[in-house]
């Protein structure tokens, strides 16, 4: 079964074609990090924008890619929340009108969720080099999904028949990167600005807090965030009225490497921790990270001290937004049946994964 994946839900446009929920077919992402970087962050009408010049191509590319045609199409999937309300409709209305156009089932997914199914990719075609896991992960599985947006410990009894069992209570741990990069005077994305920086600092020349909180699962990090503010503040000589955006100036390359390497550490040991609380306490057949911040070395690194399973890891390019995880995850569903009404689908920009899981009666 090959299915022809679209993501549009921020920044990223892209097309992707998975036969069988597993074998990547190609993969085609237009990213807009050049367009945001220098406003500091995205901005939604300008990614709509985008997004509606360059999806027709990308999806046309990805079908070429792959050496398809129309007729080799089994099925569209697309992500259709949560998202930038604007990013998802531009997505969601070229998805809806190829599947009336071709006659093709049309899925709608969930971009968080579709997030863990980078992982499932495990075969590809003879023109692609990815470093993809050598089999899938087995069930129950525990998944670190974090991102710009979101940090959340997720057990998975099967596809679709999952329990959310820890989230972040504020910031997310991808938009605290970019906020502590803008503090010490890093470009954005925050996430790979200091993880290069962080190489040539001190993670332990800081002592940074890690929040204590009721939820045994739960993340925190404002309190992280402001503790690097307190400190670059502390150490160039300032106190704390100064403005945040006013201290990069001040901020010398040795501060800045040090910074960078014990927010890392800290942040990532914050994560690690409850990753290994969940773990031993349900003892899951597999452990998988998904998101953004799943392409972080040092998240890697740590996970792996810290687990006593093998890891696979998906590949880099798997884990930033991408289509080829939203087509690996409609394998899944459209196994169920029921695809969505292409004349009535509508985004939801705002929607947990909690109201989403879709097999719960442990069908498949």
């Amino acid at each position: 079964m090959r299915i022809l994946g679209i993501e549009s839900s921020c920044d990223e446009t892209a097309a992707s074609i998975v036969e069988d929920g597993e074998r990547l077919l190609s993969n085609v992402v237009n990213s807009q990090i050049d367009i945001h970087a220098e406003y500091g962050g995205v901005i939604p009408e300008i990614a709509a924008r985008s997004h509606l010049e360059v999806v027709n191509p990308v999806i046309k590319k990805a079908l070429s890619d792959a050496n398809c045609t129309w007729d080799d199409i089994d099925a569209i999937a697309v992500t259709y929340a949560p998202g930038l309300i604007g990013s998802l409709l531009i997505g969601t209305l070229a998805a809806r009108t190829l599947a009336i156009i071709h006659n093709k089932p049309l899925f709608k997914i969930h971009h968080v969720e579709a997030h863990v199914y980078a992982n499932f990719i495990n075969k590809q075609s003879d023109n692609l080099s990815l470093t993809l896991p050598k089999q899938q992960p087995s069930f129950p599985m525990l998944s670190l999904i974090v991102s710009g947006g979101h940090s959340q410990l997720v057990l998975f009894k099967n596809h679709g028949d999952y329990q959310l069992i820890g989230q972040t209570q504020d910031d997310a741990v991808g938009e605290a990167f970019d906020k502590v990069a803008k503090i010490i005077g890093l470009p954005y994305p925050g996430g790979p600005a200091i993880a290069k920086v962080a190489e040539f600092g001190d993670p332990h020349a800081f002592h940074l807090p890690i929040a204590k909180l009721s939820g045994e699962y739960d993340f925190s990090f404002s309190g992280l965030k402001t503790a690097v503010l307190r400190a670059v503040q502390h150490e160039v000589g300032k106190d704390f009225t100064f403005p945040s955006h006013e201290l990069p100036v001040l901020v010398d390359d040795e501060l800045r490497r040090n910074m960078a390497a014990s927010f890392q550490y800290t942040a990532i040991k914050t994560l690690v921790n409850k990753t290994k609380k969940a773990f031993d306490n349900f003892q899951p057949a597999s452990v998988v990270i998904a998101g953004g911040v799943a392409a972080n070395q040092e998240l890697r690194r740590q996970l792996r001290e810290a687990l006593p399973i093998d890891i696979e890891y998906a590949p880099i390019q798997l884990c930033t937004d991408n289509a080829a995880m939203i087509a690996a995850l409609v394998y899944q569903q459209a196994r169920l049946g029921t695809p969505t009404d292409p004349y009535t689908l509508e985004v939801v920009p705002s929607l947990s994964m909690v109201k989403t899981a879709w097999n719960k009666t442990g069908a498949l």
